[in-house]
């Protein structure tokens, strides 16, 4: 399609809008990042996105998908809002030249929100001749913006889908930025190039990756995601010593990122399968599951902390009944409501619920602590979370 003759100033101008609505957000106090927001095209690097729909027959989500060529407006209009853009799903390209509604499947690449993507820059305490590590190029849209207020020769950024990288370089170079692009695993970082002054990652991890404490020089700063199987998100700032330990305090707020693909969940199979193993008759529960998983900011928050508790566990939920399944004990549980509350049966080694309802325990008795009044120290051979009121919990290692 051949673009209208207006496009580039149509873009400005909702660039500027967006800058505008971000600054008023508090997300802009550097002049540099605002400029930086005014200046990149963001929709040269979305040529086409997927933004959901109505749920089919089936549940599943029903996707879809926009470029200039469906409808020009609304595909210039939202690249410039702040929105994420699905780019991608289960890891498989979509034509964008004859693009097809999806429904269901798992985002594997998008084009982050301007406010999430400024907000970690932000959070990075990065500034000028700083040198930075980004893990997860994506569309390279957050790489301009780094490259824009850094300079490229300051910005390395790495990607595990070779195609997704070889689309950002061509959008990254058309516009006139050249960073150092690798393919790479995020969870090795890219040795070619550290150390590094900051390390930003837009995926997130189960544990700190040892290969990005290597490569941060001493009093270097690390802006990771945390998550696990429960999908329970934290955000750290790590500070890193000499010594090539690190430490820092979770960040306030809520986010999250898709998983590194190395750290994602893997499959269980029939939660009905693994309850029928389970004792027939449980015990009635102390915490409703409802404490980890409602919308709310502090649900959020207490199922990153439950789930440091069972690192391994993941949850599903079969009409009433959540079922909780430890692939790597054989570990499982269900809470199926009942006239006194939810009933609790567990199996297995790990006593699923047990283990979280004593976070949750814990957790009032200190109470209710926010994510900032917690540190995440790491080391050589120990990452655990730390709390002066509550028991200390680890991380994957």
């Amino acid at each position: 399609m051949t673009m209208p003759a207006d496009c580039e100033a149509d873009a400005a101008r909702l660039r500027k809008a967006l800058a505008q609505a971000l600054a008023e957000d508090g997300l802009l106090a550097e002049p540099a990042w605002r400029a930086a927001v005014e200046t990149v095209p963001r929709h040269q690097f979305v040529p086409g996105f997927y933004l959901p729909g109505e749920r089919d027959e089936t549940g599943l989500t029903a996707w879809e998908p926009v470029t200039a060529e469906l409808d020009y407006d609304r595909w210039l209009t939202t690249a410039y809002s702040d929105t994420t853009l699905i780019t991608q799903f289960d890891g498989e390209e979509p034509d964008w030249k004859s693009p097809a509604e999806r429904h269901g499947g798992a985002p594997s690449s998008s084009s982050t929100l301007p406010s999430l993507v400024m907000r970690m820059w932000a959070d990075a305490e990065i500034a000028a001749g700083h040198t930075v590590l980004e893990i997860g190029t994506g569309t390279g849209y957050s790489t301009a913006l780094a490259c824009e207020r850094l300079g490229s020769a300051g910005v390395t950024s790495i990607e595990v889908d070779a195609h997704r990288l070889e689309t950002a370089a061509e959008a990254l170079h058309g516009c006139g930025y050249t960073p150092t692009l690798a393919v790479a695993d995020g969870l090795y970082g890219y040795w070619p190039e550290a150390e590094f002054d900051r390390i930003v990652a837009a995926c997130s991890f189960r544990a700190v990756p040892p290969a990005l404490i290597a490569q941060t020089r001493p009093c270097g700063k690390m802006l990771l995601t945390l998550s696990g199987w429960l999908y329970g998100y934290a955000r750290v700032l790590l500070t890193v010593d000499s010594n090539g330990t690190a430490e820092g305090r979770l960040l306030p707020g809520t986010v999250s990122f898709m998983s590194a693909r190395t750290h994602a969940a893997p499959a269980f199979g029939n939660p009905a399968h693994w309850a029928a193993n389970l004792p027939k008759t449980g015990r009635t529960a102390r915490h409703a599951p409802e404490r980890i998983t409602e919308a709310t900011e502090e649900a959020f928050h207490l199922r990153f902390l439950a789930q440091s508790a069972v690192t391994n566990a993941q949850m599903t939920t079969v009409g009433q009944t959540m079922h909780l399944v430890d692939v790597v004990t054989g570990s499982a549980a269900t809470l199926a409501p009942d006239h006194d509350g939810w009933q609790v049966r567990e199996g297995g080694p790990v006593r699923l619920w047990e283990r979280i309802e004593r976070v949750l325990d814990a957790y009032d008795a200190a109470g209710a602590p926010g994510p900032e009044t917690f540190t995440l120290h790491v080391s050589d051979d120990d990452q655990h979370l730390q709390h002066p009121q509550m028991p200390l919990l680890p991380l994957p290692t």
